[in-house]
């Protein structure tokens, strides 16, 4: 029952997605919207051995092997040449990288950039980075990227509404028990992004996980992308 749930979630929310696209023209996006009260989100990194997972299909044989089955992933934030996170990794309550609140160039470091987090109580969450501190102790799952697209229904300031830097992009925002993952069919900029975060999905508060590398897994949707390896991953497993 959970996996037609969650497999009818995501047909609708890609459903809705494709609409609100025709209807507001290019570029168009693809929508999986998460019930954290009906599904347990999880983020992977490494296997047993420690070898970091780094593609979809090998999360999923991994998983296959253990009886589970993977229903959604999405790339969850940015990562060095090793694949090790950036910034902060939550794996079931445990610190596996710590918070980066660091000066340096790249969007990452964009401020405010942030953290997509899932209390132990399954209460999704995007909070500016500096604010994370304060909330650790309640956390499950936890991946910091940046920059913020919205925080409390502002854009970023930095965002520029005619630029040409235009790429791929995926992102997460949250409203109530849900997260909404979003990944752009075409090519986008930081501002066109977080307004259809705002104005279409109604979110007040939303992260941006990355670009160039994103990707979606969702047999729902007959789709497993594989563009580059990747580091962290969240996704969502049954049973």
């Amino acid at each position: 029952m959970r996996k037609l749930l969650l497999l009818l979630a995501l047909c609708v929310a890609a459903a809705a997605s494709l609409a609100a696209a025709a209807a507001d023209a290019e570029p168009r996006y693809t929508v999986v919207k998460i019930d954290l009260r009906k599904e347990r989100l999880e983020l992977f990194l490494r296997d047993d051995a420690g070898v970091e997972f780094k593609r979809f299909d090998r999360l999923e044989a991994w998983l296959a092997g253990h009886n589970r089955q993977l229903v959604f992933a999405m790339n969850a934030g940015m990562y060095h040449a090793d694949f090790s996170p950036v910034g902060l990794l939550v794996q079931d309550g445990r610190e596996v990288s710590p918070l980066n609140l660091s000066t340096d160039a790249g969007n990452f470091f964009l401020k405010p950039n942030g953290v997509f987090l899932v209390s132990r109580t399954g209460r999704p969450r995007v909070v500016e980075s500096s604010e994370y501190p304060a909330l650790s102790k309640g956390v499950r799952l936890a991946t910091q990227s940046g920059p913020l697209l919205l925080r409390r229904g502002a854009v970023h300031p930095a965002f520029i509404p005619d630029s040409d830097s235009r790429k791929i992009r995926n992102g997460v925002g949250v409203s109530g028990h849900t997260a909404i993952f979003v990944i752009s069919e075409q090519p986008v900029n930081f501002y066109e992004f977080a307004l259809y975060f705002r104005d279409v999905l109604r979110c007040r508060d939303a992260l941006y996980l990355d670009g160039t590398v994103s990707a979606l897994h969702s047999p729902a949707l007959r789709r497993s992308d594989f563009v580059r390896e990747l580091g962290p991953i969240l996704g969502v497993v049954v049973p």
